[in-house]
């Protein structure tokens, strides 16, 4: 087996451990076990199961996704024979993003609150220009594709716009005492733009087999 071979091999097996830890945590146990403990018991009683808020299988579960799209990137960057540089720099640059956002403690400011999202619609509105651009000079499978990554898009801004409004209903006078509402509708429109992102990615490889 040559060096390329090898490195290839590395990377499929680095990604489906990426892929299992995901799924057997944060789908399968989250789905069977984690979801219906947090939901029913307590924080005490909680503490008193396998679950509890401080231990291992905890955390293990918590950064699940985390910790394994990390994984799985890594994973298919080597698969693909992507650069030793490029590698190392998604790696640690993600694994240290990660790290220091979920070490520090955040007080609510919402002019920050405010400033992020202008920050998501404006990258919004100038990746739909850049858009735009590319669109023009594509055809047939390709434009297919490029047409199902802005679907993909506009159902991300929208879940983005209704996610921040629960996010910020604790932290409004006039609407903390308001009851929560279902996330349902929020989950819906990530499903969708996930879905279509698939659809892009499907539709732009057929246009390079051919």
């Amino acid at each position: 087996m040559t060096s390329t071979q090898e490195t290839k091999r590395v990377g499929l097996i680095i990604f489906w451990i990426g892929a299992a830890y995901m799924i057997s945590m944060s789908f399968i146990a989250g789905w069977s076990s984690v979801g219906p403990t947090f939901r029913y018991l307590s924080s005490d009683q909680i503490n008193e199961t396998i679950w509890a808020m401080n231990s291992p299988l905890f955390w293990a579960w918590a950064f699940s996704v985390p910790l394994g799209s990390i994984l799985a990137g890594l994973g298919i960057l080597l698969h693909t024979r992507s650069g030793g540089t490029r590698i190392w720099l998604f790696g640690i640059g993600v694994f240290a993003v990660l790290f220091v956002v979920n070490s520090l403690s955040f007080a609510h400011f919402p002019p920050l609150f405010g400033i992020g999202g202008g920050l998501m619609l404006a990258f919004f509105l100038a990746i739909l220009w850049l858009w735009a651009k590319k669109h023009a000079t594509l055809e047939g499978a390709a434009k297919t594709a490029a047409d199902f990554q802005l679907v993909g898009y506009v159902f991300l801004v929208i879940a983005m716009w209704f996610l921040c409004g629960i996010l910020s209903m604790p932290f409004m006078k006039s609407l903390s005492d308001l009851s929560p509402s279902s996330p349902v509708a929020i989950m819906v429109y990530l499903v969708l733009a996930w879905l279509f992102f698939f659809l892009s990615h499907w539709k732009s490889a057929q246009a390079t087999r051919k």
